[in-house]
């Protein structure tokens, strides 16, 4: 074997002397504008009509029915409260597991769910994007953190049997299925993948292990409608005081 090294690496320098690099050195592109007196392409048109039919016949599809009109605020709000219950009760029934409270990021609610008919297609507004459901357990102390975080962005929604006040940028009187938090407590916590890796500056909760069953938020929410119109029942959210200011 050893009478073949040095051709071996010969073979190999030579090798590593043919590999080429290219480094940018100027881009070139051009806008193109599209508003609604653009020339329509008929070819492309035609090309994508039948994906136009498909796909409008999915998101157009009627899951539910709302009293009202939901939109996103702070610190607490219709739209938000549903969501963060989705959170908790869908991951209850996803992961078989007791889940303490459930969460959703003030920035990631990205739309409405408008008075009348909800469609998939809505959801896909609200959540456009294909985040998932995980869950962790966190300390209390780990827990207090996290909600002082989102006291400091004015409030973020939360699920049933969690409450606070907010009061100097902290959370205050946080009360959990109906007791007061504990910081050496364990709490499992249902979120979405990106807060539960850091995101949104959550690095607190970053290196927590996760439970993951590749289950999109997306996907929850339009389970968790469609629960209700298979009850008869409409969407009908409302504030709670799960979140509020202390003014004194």
């Amino acid at each position: 074997m050893r009478r073949y090294f040095p051709i071996f690496l010969i073979l190999v320098l030579f090798s590593a002397s043919c590999v080429t690099s290219y480094q940018t050195t100027s881009l070139n592109f051009q806008d193109y504008r599209v508003e609604k007196g653009s020339a329509v392409d008929s070819s492309i048109v035609k090309m994508l009509q039948p994906y136009s039919v498909t796909l409008n016949a999915t998101m157009n599809k009627v899951i539910g029915f709302s009293n009202n009109y939901l939109a996103a605020k702070q610190p607490e709000s219709a739209l938000g409260n549903f969501m963060a219950d989705c959170m908790k009760l869908m991951a209850e029934k996803k992961f078989d597991k007791k889940v303490d409270a459930g969460f959703m990021n003030q920035g990631g609610i990205r739309s409405y769910i408008p008075k009348g008919n909800i469609t998939v297609g809505k959801i896909y507004e609200l959540m456009p994007f294909d985040n998932l459901i995980v869950l962790q357990e966190l300390k209390g102390s780990v827990l207090q953190q996290f909600l002082d975080k989102t006291a400091a962005d004015g409030g973020w929604p939360v699920s049933v049997g969690l409450s606070m006040g907010i009061k100097d940028k902290k959370a205050v009187q946080v009360m959990i299925n109906g007791k007061a938090l504990d910081p050496n407590e364990t709490y499992v916590i249902a979120n979405s993948d990106y807060i539960a890796n850091g995101g949104s500056d959550c690095d607190m909760l970053r290196k927590i292990p996760k439970q993951d069953k590749g289950y999109l938020m997306r996907d929850a929410l339009i389970e968790y409608v469609t629960t209700f119109t298979n009850q008869g029942k409409p969407l009908d959210y409302t504030i709670e005081n799960r979140v509020t200011n202390v003014i004194n």
